[in-house]
């Protein structure tokens, strides 16, 4: 999966405000690799007035989890001294 700064990369010239289907034209124009177009089109479809916002919005590794996960993850008594993003949830 993508980074956030793998992401960026290929964003440089995108004019804000843009929603996610021009920041993913911009992707497609600029020759982004399939995970950073993957990582695009996981994020939520708003308008993103600056980079800041995309980076905060971009799907990565640790921002990928559903609300079914997190959920599962806060019910999981054994594990709450690992931090939230690291925990599996549970069978």
């Amino acid at each position: 999966m993508a980074t956030t700064q793998e992401v960026l990369r290929y964003l440089n010239a995108v004019d804000y405000p843009a929603d996610r289907d021009a920041l993913l034209r911009e992707a497609e124009r600029e020759g982004a690799p399939p995970d950073v177009l993957k990582a695009i089109r996981g994020m939520p479809p708003v308008v993103y007035r600056n980079k800041e916002e995309v980076a905060r919005s971009v799907k990565t590794p640790i921002a990928e989890e559903t609300p079914a996960e997190k959920g599962a993850k806060a019910r999981d008594r054994k594990h709450q001294h690992i931090a939230e993003y690291l925990r599996r949830p549970g069978p």
